[in-house]
């Protein structure tokens, strides 16, 4: 071939295949890529027709069908660029058509990268467009889904395709990622896809009507189809294209019958929930729906009795044909017993709260509930002062897992001999109105950054992201705050250092004063600020109305001194713990180290101060942000929704204590298992809503959804500091999370081997019966042997001593078969494997290989060796 660059002096008429060996030779050596590329744009220039000699060598070759960067993918991204420098080389017409139909059978089989450079090559944006959608429309027919949903997407096809049709395979084959991404241009189709999936969790709807015409579909996961996947899905849909919530009613009402449910666990499971909030939040929950009303009277009959369930049929105007049997009888019987019922359950009610809870010291006067701009006015002048000590807390309405983050209504402001109630809701709309909407966050603002006025707060970094919300002027208050105290830190320290305060948190037996002699069980133990109320002054707070609809006007006489209470008793705790810290097992410099002179600008977030121990983590002046103190993944036990199973087994094969929930578990679960065994939950989206509420703070972590699961590791160990050495990869087991291993040196374990498969062979059952499970996938890798490449790794699982023999089969004290029939063959054989590592609770057999190096190398950012300083 002539090497002169110049195209004029190239042979016409090339053989496309003989330039495609060339290439193939110059390919295999990757030092000549220039040599290459440039041979590559000789060739070109010598073809009679270069895009039709491209589809030659595709047609020809099949090294392009994988993924990655392969020859193909280079050849056709180097013929786009030449075809920009040499544009007379397009085609048109017929001769346009013909390449068009051979490009479309190749892009049916070639990988992602090389979808957009083809259809710019073959302008088949240019194509007939009933001729394309006729392709798709085969590709589908063929069970080629995903492949059909792809090119439509490229040639945006998706208007004249049916949205169901398209979608429902890949919502059977798990694909939800490619679903959004089809309807995610085009804001019709997203309506439509959202009612046909409304329509699917409609009551009765049978999905296996749906599941039923795709029998033979490759790669199908009935467990991922369902209702609940449905639900979550649909949600995701709503919140990511805005859509109106209205056109998925279904949904809609089985999200609202999942809050009645749980605040009928709040109300008469856990019971700690009045019946005046309960009452509020279901009537809010069901409102005019009829479907609604009906499932509640159901409820009521379950959890209650006929009684309950007429009262509340008679609220909803239910018609006589909807009751069920017996409480239509009961409807007259029940309204003047029930008011008088109710009048001695509230007198006995308050009677035990005044005797068992923390009491406001200060008189009903001195609570002031402020609606104006001028009546804030007084409030600024005493706050503003400096030296002054003021409590802070912040009350809005309860969620119950929707989507949003809560709107402040009401801001506390506690004195020493007075409680300030500030109306956000009522002095927003003045400041619309009256032309004072700077006022009140400029005031806020000055509190937050005045280091001479000391300020309390309880979680302050939730309080201050929801006020931002609430009032967007206030966003950055957070970065600005000086002087504040979070008691929150104060806690995680009480909770570390005593003993007793540990123990008093789990006492369960002492009887709920609010409960009547026909409702008698045990209260739940005190949590949060409440607890630390009870450790630090004798009583805990009576936190019956946190639950309370803080948004609904007038405010109950309950709620203003409640409010009053949250505020005020942050002001006693700081004075005693400030009077006499060693005795509460704290530093005699608790205000220096709490109050710094210079914090400005240090992030408040809850998510990044709280370590999983519950510590706070204290910077010095020169820090802008702080991290919790660095632990080891056996010092961290987490137990992960069932929605991160990926991240759950990431993070046990680096040695951390994980519990995963099973597909069919609900969400709460996690937050029993939490509480039980001193868990941090990790989990995503809506349900950190409804989890975060149920376990102390920075115990539950919300993890991005849209990360693959080895950047969600990452990121949990990031930020809870966990320092992973060699030492703890693979040493918890795979399988069941255990972290004891027996060691078998080679010679013994080929002798089990050799025993196990004699035994089987002559129809043994014994001992070995036990050990028939079903061999999982390769257990290479998951536990390295010591050695000269791992300077660092030492080996610090206890291994059992004496076995009991069964046959062939070692069978460890506690019945444990370990499962030696599974290793393949030739394992045996490596000569580089010299010892074996047997789980003492499941009995899957390990042995080191590939798996360690690769596990290192993805998790090289988190890796620490033993000479760090900071362990």
């Amino acid at each position: 071939m002539n090497q002169d660059s110049d195209s004029s002096d190239q042979p016409t008429g090339q053989d496309p295949l003989l330039l495609l060996k060339t290439l193939q030779l110059l390919w295999t050596k990757k030092e000549m890529k220039k040599q290459l590329k440039e041979e590559i744009r000789r060739g070109f220039a010598g073809l009679e027709d270069p895009l039709a000699g491209l589809l030659d060598m595709l047609e020809s070759s099949s090294d392009w069908k994988g993924k990655g960067h392969s020859l193909g993918y280079y050849i056709t991204t180097e013929l786009q660029l030449w075809i920009k420098e040499h544009p007379a080389v397009q085609q048109s017409g017929i001769k346009l058509k013909n390449l068009q139909a051979r490009v479309l059978r190749i892009l049916a089989q070639c990988p992602a990268n090389l979808l957009d450079p083809l259809i710019s090559i073959y302008q088949l944006h240019t194509a007939d467009r009933n001729y394309l959608l006729g392709h798709v429309s085969h590709l589908y027919h063929k069970g080629d889904y995903k492949e059909a949903a792809i090119l439509s997407i490229k040639l945006k096809l998706q208007p004249d395709q049916d949205v169901e049709k398209m979608c429902t395979p890949l919502l059977l084959q798990d694909k939800t990622n490619l679903v959004e991404d089809y309807v995610g241009e085009y804001p019709e189709l997203q309506s439509k896809l959202l009612q046909i999936l409304d329509t699917w969790c409609e009551p009765g709807f049978n999905i296996r009507d749906i599941t039923r015409q795709y029998q033979g579909l490759s790669r199908y996961k009935p467990d991922k189809f369902n209702r609940r996947m449905l639900s979550k899905l649909v949600f995701r849909l709503l919140d990511r294209f805005n859509v109106d919530p209205g056109l998925c009613p279904n949904v809609i009402n089985q999200r609202h019958l999942r809050t009645l449910n749980y605040l009928f666990y709040k109300r008469f499971v856990e019971k700690t929930m009045t019946q005046e909030n309960w009452t509020d939040h279901v009537q809010s929950t069901v409102g005019e729906n009829r479907w609604l009303q009906g499932h509640l009277i159901q409820l009521l009959i379950s959890y209650c009795d006929l009684k309950t369930a007429a009262r509340w049929a008679q609220h909803c105007n239910l018609p006589k044909e909807m009751l069920p049997y017996g409480v239509a009888d009961e409807l007259q019987k029940l309204q003047i017993q029930e008011r008088v019922e109710e009048a001695t359950k509230a007198d006995n009610y308050e009677e035990s709260k005044k005797k068992d809870h923390y009491q406001l010291p200060i008189p009903r006067a001195n609570i002031h509930f402020l609606q104006t701009w001028e009546e804030t006015l007084q409030c600024w002048e005493k706050v503003l002062q400096p030296g002054q000590v003021v409590g802070i807390d912040m009350e809005w309405r309860p969620s119950f897992g929707m989507v949003g983050k809560p709107r402040v209504s009401l801001l506390q402001i506690a004195l020493n001999d007075e409680v300030f109630l500030l109306d956000l809701p009522r002095l927003l709309e003045h400041a619309e109105t009256e032309g004072g909407k700077e006022k009140l966050p400029h005031f806020i603002q000055m509190l937050y950054s005045d280091a001479a006025i000391t300020k309390l707060g309880y979680g302050m970094s939730g309080d201050l992201s929801s006020l931002a919300a609430t009032w967007p002027a206030l966003k950055d208050t957070d970065k600005q705050a000086q002087g504040v105290v979070d008691l929150l830190t104060v806690d995680k320290q009480l909770q570390k250092s005593s003993i007793d305060w540990k123990k008093g948190a789990q006492k369960v037996d002492v009887l709920c004063p609010e409960q009547s002699n026909e409702d008698r069980g045990f209260r739940q133990p005190e949590k949060g600020l409440s607890l630390l109320v009870q450790h630090v002054l004798g009583k805990p707070l009576d936190k019956t109305e946190q639950l309370s609809n803080w948004e609904k006007r007038p405010l109950r006489e309950e709620q203003i001194l409640y409010a009053a209470s949250d505020a005020y008793c942050l002001l006693e705790i700081y004075e005693k713990l400030c009077k006499d810290p060693a005795s509460f097992g704290l530093s005699s410099d608790l205000t220096a180290s709490l109050v710094g002179k210079s914090r400005a600008k240090k992030q408040l977030n809850k998510q990044e101060v709280l370590s999983p121990s519950g510590q706070q983590c204290k910077g010095s002046k020169k820090e802008t942000s702080c991290r919790p103190a660095p632990i080891s993944p056996k010092e961290f036990s987490v137990v992960c929704d069932n929605m991160l199973q990926g991240l759950g087994r990431y993070l046990r094969c680096l040695g951390v204590d994980v519990q995963m929930l099973e597909n069919e578990d609900d969400h709460r679960k996690a937050a029993e298992i939490a509480r039980q065994e001193g868990r941090v939950i990790l989990t995503s989206g809506l349900p950190y809503q409804t989890l975060q509420s149920q376990v102390a703070e920075g115990r539950c972590f919300s993890v991005n959804c849209s990360e693959k699961a080895k950047e969600q590791a990452l990121q949990v160990l990031k930020h809870f500091n966990v320092q992973v050495s060699l030492a703890d990869i693979f040493s918890r087991c795979q399988v069941c999370n255990c972290d004891k291993y027996l060691k078998v040196s080679r010679e013994r374990m080929r002798q089990l081997v050799e025993g196990s498969r004699q035994a089987l062979g002559d129809g043994n059952a014994g001992c070995l019966a036990r050990s028939k499970e079903k061999p999982s996938q390769s257990c290479d890798a998951t536990m390295p042997a010591c050695n000269a490449a791992q300077p660092g790794y030492t080996l610090h699982s206890e291994w059992p001593e004496g076995l009991d023999q069964c046959g062939a089969s070692m069978v460890l004290a506690g019945g444990t078969v370990l499962q030696v029939a599974a290793i393949p063959p030739g394992v045996l054989d490596k000569p580089e494997l010299t010892d074996f590592y047997c789980c003492t609770r499941c009995g899957k057999v390990f042995w080191e290989g590939s798996h360690f190096g690769r596990v290192v190398s993805q998790f090289q950012d988190v890796l620490v060796t033993a000479g760090d300083e900071h362990l």
